[in-house]
């Protein structure tokens, strides 16, 4: 998601606090011991472990597929924006498997109004509901506004992907994603199966190659969904990991936010 004026005000006096709060530690551990600790992660990550599938998923938003039952739920319960809401107006969780060539996530989502109303998918794309993946293929942290140290891709309910490019710009990384969801009773089953880039991913080339994964591979995730009920703007903003400090929504720029994602076998 993108900031307003005061959102980017708020946003420079943190990373202003936060850089020389930093300086001060790296001095002060300088000077009292041989090692500085790493400030690349906000403290409380979680962990998850995903299975690796045997037989890949079918994107089709029916998840009947037996890889799914190996993976444990995460739930959705951070409240990062927005007013208290009930379990009737939002409940989210997901699980995540993989293959070499994808990472596959299934969330499933209580929403009880469904709404895209904003039809360009590159103009407030995070005020529609969508689902929102955040990705940092080496689990390095850090910055990532305007490269592609890490990804925060925002799917639409129809199924676009967006991000911002290095040109500061809105734009489209559906290749990356294949998304499919269906309405099930209250819920809505959605699948989707995301290759993964590393940072010398380059927008606009031809020569983009998706990593290869392995068990082991430690990756930076977090999950949310932008939950609009009939206004102009998003509600609720919800998502997988804490923010004890700083302003919550900036997963689209700190990708230290991020939980650790393991493959294992």
């Amino acid at each position: 998601m993108q900031s307003g004026p005061s959102e980017t005000r708020h946003l420079r006096a943190y990373w202003q606090g936060r850089i020389s709060r930093a300086l001060v530690a790296i001095m002060f551990a300088a000077a009292t011991a041989p090692a500085i600790a790493d400030d690349a992660h906000v403290v409380g990550r979680s962990k998850y472990f995903a299975p690796k599938a045997v037989i890949a998923p079918t994107i089709d938003g029916i998840a009947k597929e037996s890889a799914w039952n190996q993976a444990e739920w995460q739930d959705l319960k951070h409240r990062w924006l927005g007013p208290e809401y009930t379990n009737d107006d939002f409940q989210g969780r997901y699980k995540i498997v993989w293959s070499e060539s994808k990472i596959y996530v299934l969330a499933e989502i209580v929403d009880d109004t469904l709404i895209d109303t904003h039809r360009d998918p590159l103009t407030q794309y995070w005020d529609d509901d969508c689902l929102e993946i955040f990705i940092d293929e080496d689990f390095s942290g850090g910055d990532h506004q305007f490269n592609h140290n890490a990804f925060a891709y925002h799917v639409s309910l129809d199924n676009q992907t967006i991000d911002i490019g290095t040109n500061e710009q809105a734009q489209y990384y559906s290749r990356h994603v294949e998304s499919r969801w269906q309405q099930q009773g209250n819920k809505v089953i959605w699948e989707l199966a995301i290759e993964i880039y590393t940072d010398e991913y380059v927008d606009g080339s031809d020569e983009n190659t998706a990593a290869t994964l392995s068990a082991g591979k430690l990756m930076g995730l977090m999950i949310a969904y932008c939950d609009n009920d009939g206004s102009e703007l998003r509600e609720n903003f919800i998502g997988s990991e804490s923010v004890p400090e700083g302003p919550k929504d900036r997963g689209w720029i700190d990708a230290g936010l991020f939980g650790a994602l393991e493959l294992k076998e």
